[in-house]
């Protein structure tokens, strides 16, 4: 974990940690940013093993650097290595953005409003106005959806997930965030995910399910109708998932995890310069390191 932040040009003073980290295209959005913003700065991809991230988030300070992103395996960890903890990333339960301020450790979440801005973007909605299902609350990413959900006061917040006690534990969880959202918990069936579907407006997949070629279904292609906005939060570079496949033959409206992805980014951006992000010039990036 030992790195020299100045033999890079523009010195390195932000990064992605995660094992195994190669596959990264934070670099690809990040650095656009920095260059049309013209800050003097570089991105790159750390490698740190599990068990050491209080060490690798010691070292980065040591290092001049202003910041960090938390992949997997990493963002429970890193819960406890920061010396401010942000509420929300607390709701949360995981960090994923590092900010270094004046020789202080503050961690943040940006999956839950990162949500929030796609959903926003790509259907004009806002999740306080929508019954959702999320398939795969269990892990972490649909941990932070289905908080963030009840935290806006949806109306309606339907959980399935394989492990049936694990998505029980979260709705009795998350049902004391909002009195107005309608909390359940539904077996993980097709019979029971398509008779819950006629009374729901947003499907998410939160599994990593349909990211690579081979994946089974995650439901029966004729589940999604022409009246739901359906988010994957998988993304696949040779196309779409096989969920998003169906939802557009049936018409309805869909989003994938790159624009996600590209949302966490800009909200990390905003956490470390306090300015808005470079959206367009870090889209151009994230699309072209896909493409290629």
């Amino acid at each position: 974990m030992n790195w020299d932040a100045g033999r890079f040009t523009p010195p390195a003073r932000l990064a992605v940690i995660g094992d195994p980290i190669a596959h990264s295209r934070s670099p690809q959005m990040h650095n656009p940013a920095l260059r049309a913003c013209g800050i003097e700065a570089q991105y790159i991809r750390v490698q740190v093993p599990v068990g050491h991230v209080a060490q690798a988030f010691r070292q980065f300070a040591a290092c001049g650097f202003l910041g960090v992103n938390i992949t997997i395996p990493h963002k429970f960890e890193a819960l406890d290595a920061v010396d401010v903890l942000d509420p929300l990333a607390r709701q949360l339960g995981a960090v994923n953005t590092l900010a270094i301020r004046d020789g202080k450790l503050h961690g943040y979440n940006s999956d839950g409003p990162g949500f929030l801005r796609s959903v926003k973007e790509a259907f004009g909605a806002e999740v306080k106005n929508l019954r959702v299902l999320i398939l795969g609350a269990g892990g972490g990413a649909g941990r932070a959806v289905a908080v963030q959900c009840a935290l806006e006061g949806c109306p309606q917040l339907v959980l399935a997930n394989r492990t049936a006690a694990k998505a029980e534990a979260l709705a009795a969880e998350v049902s004391k965030l909002s009195p107005r959202t309608k909390v359940k918990v539904i077996a993980w069936t097709d019979e029971a995910v398509v008779a819950e579907m006629v009374g729901t407006d947003l499907l998410v997949n939160a599994t990593s399910l349909g990211m690579k070629p081979g994946d089974a279904k995650l439901l029966p292609a004729e589940t999604v109708a022409a009246r739901h906005l359906c988010f994957d939060m998988v993304y696949r570079a040779d196309g779409e998932t096989p969920l998003l496949a169906d939802a557009k033959a049936a018409g309805a409206r869909t989003v994938d995890g790159l624009t996600l992805l590209l949302h966490q980014g800009a909200i990390s951006f905003e956490h470390w310069f306090g300015r808005p992000a470079p959206l367009e010039a870090m889209r151009a990036g994230l699309r072209d390191a896909v493409m290629a």
